[in-house]
């Protein structure tokens, strides 16, 4: 027998255990990798493949741009500029704690901000996108170009991002864009809007939402190991929204927006032929640009609180008692109903006394014997207090309500108020209680339970204007394709024609006139030399003075009198009627006549080369 026969078999039973441990752990490994296979494979294979998928392949969503904004001379107040939104895919990064900290490095940014918001974002389906940061700065956007190797699953998405030429100047009307929110998605789901879309939240932008979105559209990209883009498999185009064209003038929007910096209040202009809005501003405002941005919280919140409310448009939302300006319906009124006769005089010794209570004219020692002329050219308190007690509250308001007050004129904007036009009926549903006398004589020189928006008495004006017919306030003239095509149109629509007698007229409308032109006038400050104004100052109490005669300036800021002037312009021939209304502003004739000299001036003066070129014309027919 050999030597190595003799080894081998004395030394095998000794390493035959080891030997079948060694089996047992093969099979064992074999098994639990068999196991595995079968569990990758056909428990969670869908998840696993469609994972690997979604790893090389993505469905790009591509928002259609809006449509843009135009003002009716086609001068351009709203479009879309392009911007940059920062992404970041997590399931492209080994270690998305690390690249997250490595790019808030690159951009000078805290990293506990972004760690933040990767944290806030848990719950989202994978290979969704996290936004970082919208409508990044450039620089932002070349550092993440240029050390996009260092950043896996950061990408910079391009999309249109809304751009308001004016800034605040038109910012009441145009309104602002935001994120869509969990509740507006339940009521838009239908139409194709997703969490993180934008969405018109207020404005025109919210009013014309279906015309101004774009179509959506989409690609089918491939992608490689760190989210990059590398070539596009298929594409569904999106398009553009329509475009709208609105009755504003941008230069008289631009002229009434100034008249107003430093103030409170709003200025309001319509065309008295056809009610378009030429102009309707709101102070304090806000930059819709903000918004298009991405406004941050802590702006929003300051936004919200401040006590001068910059974000309510004053036009259509502020309602307000109307002072002596409501002189003007009292005077049609007592016309019609032959409560009075141009002729009648009645005497103003300072106050008028009924019961135990007088009530006092603005005009300390009075007027003396006065008539319907002199009584709206200085605005005589008394006269109207013992013609609103002959008129009675309900033909006070059966007139009020004939020239559009206490109802909301329709202009479609945001939260439109109707102001209030009070009445015996309205006092018995309200308060349970009867109209008494003694609440009569504050309604009639436009104080008391009444109240109106700015909107409503420049529509008042522009029916006092015309001879009688009260248009309904319009802001967009027609919608049209990027191609022209007109999908919309909307020309001029009589709410009612208000039946006054041609003498009626004539008689109020010459002493409108010498409110501004007559010796006496209240509204002097609205003379101008290159247009003519007719019109009606009040100075409108905020809160109830009673006893000593004390100025607006020598009350708390907020306490002080709200100043109006209602006018229209030329005096020959009306083409424009303004609202101007100045909050604690103290008298009208003082604060806001002025500033409707202003805008007519602005006026007159952009009509001279529109007349140049009609005349022009006529020369060329005539030659």
């Amino acid at each position: 027998m050999m030597m190595s026969d003799i080894g081998r078999k004395d030394g095998a039973p000794e390493f035959r255990p080891r030997i079948r441990l060694i089996y047992l752990l093969v099979l064992l490994a074999f098994l639990g990798i068999t196991a595995r296979m079968i569990v990758l494979q056909l428990v969670q294979g869908d998840r696993y493949s469609y994972l690997s998928e979604n790893n090389r392949i993505r469905i790009k969503r591509i928002l259609g741009t809006r449509g843009m904004i135009y003002d009716h001379r086609g001068d351009l107040l709203v479009d879309s500029r392009p911007s940059f939104d920062l992404l970041f895919v997590p399931e492209d990064s080994g270690d998305p704690e690390d690249t997250l900290r490595q790019l808030a490095r690159y951009l000078g940014r805290e990293e506990g901000e972004l760690l933040a918001i990767f944290k806030q974002s848990k719950s989202r389906g994978a290979f969704d996108d996290i936004v970082l940061g919208k409508d990044v700065d450039w620089a932002t956007v070349v550092a993440v170009e240029t050390h996009q190797l260092d950043l896996p699953g950061i990408t910079l998405r391009a999309r249109p991002r809304r751009n308001y030429a004016d800034g605040a100047a038109g910012a009441h009307v145009l309104g602002y864009l935001g994120e869509i929110g969990a509740r507006q998605l339940k009521s838009f789901r239908d139409e194709g809007y997703q969490l993180g879309d934008e969405i018109g939240q207020y404005g025109l932008e919210r009013k014309w939402e279906q015309y101004l979105r774009g179509k959506g559209g989409g690609q089918q990209v491939e992608v490689d190991a760190v989210g990059r883009r590398v070539r596009v498999l298929s594409e569904v185009i999106s398009g553009p929204g329509y475009t709208v064209h609105l009755t504003l003038d941008r230069k008289l929007q631009q002229t009434a927006y100034e008249a107003l910096r430093g103030k409170e209040g709003t200025i309001v202009v319509i065309d008295v032929k056809n009610g378009a809005i030429l102009a309707m501003a709101s102070t304090p405002a806000f930059d819709p640009n903000v918004f298009a941005r991405g406004i941050k919280t802590d702006e929003w919140r300051d936004l919200v609180k401040d006590r001068l409310r910059p974000l309510s448009n004053r036009a259509i939302q502020g309602q307000y008692p109307p002072g002596s300006t409501f002189k003007v319906v009292m005077a049609i009124a007592g016309l019609e109903e032959e409560a009075i006769q141009p002729d009648t005089k009645i005497f103003d010794p300072g106050f008028f006394s009924l019961g135990n209570r007088n009530f006092r004219d603005w005009k300390k020692e009075g007027h003396g014997a006065v008539d319907l002329h002199r009584s709206l050219v200085e605005s005589c308190d008394v006269y109207y207090y013992q013609l609103g007690m002959r008129l009675g509250v309900d033909n006070i308001a059966k007139w009020s309500r004939a020239f559009g007050l206490g109802e909301k004129t329709g202009a479609l904007l945001d939260d439109e108020k109707s102001g209030l036009v009070p009445d015996t009926q309205w006092k018995r549903k309200r308060f349970r209680q009867p109209w008494y006398p003694g609440e009569t004589p504050s309604v009639a020189i436009g104080q008391g339970y009444l109240t109106v928006t700015p909107l409503q008495l420049a529509n008042m004006m522009a029916a006092v204007a015309n001879g009688g017919t009260l248009y309904r306030p319009r802001l967009v003239s027609r919608v049209e394709t990027i191609n022209g095509q007109r999908v919309y149109e909307q020309g001029p629509e009589v709410i009612r024609t208000i039946q006054m007698k041609p003498a009626t007229l004539t008689r109020v409308r010459n002493a409108l006139a010498d409110v501004v032109h007559g010796v006496a006038g209240t509204g002097k400050a609205a003379r101008s030399p290159t247009i003519a104004l007719a019109g009606k100052t009040g100075t409108a109490q905020v809160i109830e003075m009673k006893g000593a005669y004390l100025k607006s300036e020598q009350l708390s800021y907020f306490n002080r009198d709200h100043a109006w002037f209602v006018s229209y312009a030329p005096l020959d021939k009306p083409e424009i009627a303004i609202a101007v209304l100045v909050e604690h502003g103290g008298h009208g004739g003082e604060a806001a006549a002025p500033m409707a000299k202003k805008v007519a001036e602005k006026f007159a003066e952009l009509k001279k080369p529109l007349q140049q070129e009609v005349r022009a014309e006529g020369d060329q027919r005539a030659n």
